[in-house]
């Protein structure tokens, strides 16, 4: 199956499973069309529109009542269409869903999980398109999840579903459309857990979402250039896989994380200074960072090409770190 068929499943599993599972957003409901990509097709038919919620277009109406039905003992399932439309009520995320099981002393938890699609090369454009998995990142309260591959988007999703605490889940373009394997059982995948995509010697190259996909398209230009490399997607950005990346990089003693985000304070050099701290001494060539332009996403095709980071720019940033 695809991402989008993936997703529709675990929403599928997890509001059979528990009553209390509900799902708001704009045009979720199957009169609408299921969902901005089509991953909520068919719930509304299936389990009522009491618990599948077409709301009028406005992410603080969404977001204030998804809140509220998670204070009060539901799991709701907010899709906000576009992860640039975030900032629309970002307050609530921000200084409301994140913080009351702090405020409350730990008295009143928030399990909300905010589905939410972006991602560069569809010509969406820079209000479409922006990654800002490192705003979230960096808002203590909130789990920042982002799959790249079928079985991941469904596992990590039941995850977050069930997870006591805020999860955005965060759906790259790029991954809801490339097909891949998913077991019939295919459970919940443990949020916090990165994976190694592929093992290598060589160096160690973290990533997430869509630019896992564009590491596996240079693994082929790497091997051929004789770089054994170690393709490691972190699948939960916060909490990040510490202890997975540090072991692979000491193994390499050559690290590089590539994001779509912007590079300039992304969430990247959060990961490059914990390499530094950690393993200074290992290390045979300082951390790179391969991150998005300083600049918003363009929208005309040739610029927007060359914002992303492409398999080539992958692979001469490789070779340099083997110089």
């Amino acid at each position: 199956m695809n991402g989008i068929q993936a997703i529709n499943a675990a929403m599928m599993e997890a509001m059979a499973a528990d009553p209390k599972v509900l799902v708001l957003g704009e045009d979720v409901g199957d009169r609408e069309g299921g969902g901005v990509t089509g991953t909520m097709k068919g719930l509304s038919s299936k389990f009522g529109t009491e618990r599948v919620k077409s709301t009028p277009i406005s992410e603080q109406a969404i977001m204030g009542a998804a809140i509220g039905a998670a204070m009060a003992g539901y799991k709701p399932v907010a899709e906000i269409m576009m992860m640039n439309f975030t900032t629309v009520c970002m307050d609530m995320i921000v200084n409301h869903a994140a913080k009351l099981r702090f405020m409350s002393g730990g008295q009143t938890s928030v399990p909300l999980t905010i589905r939410t699609l972006t991602g560069a090369g569809w010509q969406t454009a820079g209000q479409h398109s922006d990654f800002f998995e490192g705003w979230f990142a960096h808002t203590a309260g909130i789990k920042v999840v982002a799959g790249s591959n079928p079985a991941d988007l469904k596992g990590l999703l039941l995850s977050c579903i069930d997870d006591p605490d805020p999860c955005i889940f965060i759906e790259g373009g790029m991954t809801l459309f490339v097909p891949g394997e998913v077991a019939p059982d295919q459970g919940p995948i443990p949020l916090g857990k990165a994976n190694v995509v592929v093992p290598g010697s060589d160096v160690t190259i973290v990533s997430w979402s869509s630019q896992v996909l564009r590491c596996q398209m240079a693994l082929q230009g790497l091997a051929e250039a004789g770089i054994s490399a170690e393709l490691i997607d972190l699948r939960t950005i916060s909490p990040w896989d510490r202890e997975c990346v540090l072991n692979s990089v000491a193994k390499t003693g050559r690290a590089m994380i590539v994001h779509e985000a912007v590079r300039s304070f992304g969430p990247g050099a959060e990961i490059a200074a914990t390499i530094n701290e950690e393993l200074f001494g290992q290390l045979k060539k300082p951390v790179t960072r391969l991150g998005a332009p300083q600049c918003p996403v363009p929208f005309a095709k040739v610029l927007e090409d060359a914002y992303i980071i492409q398999p080539d720019a992958i692979v001469a940033a490789a070779k340099a770190l083997m110089d």
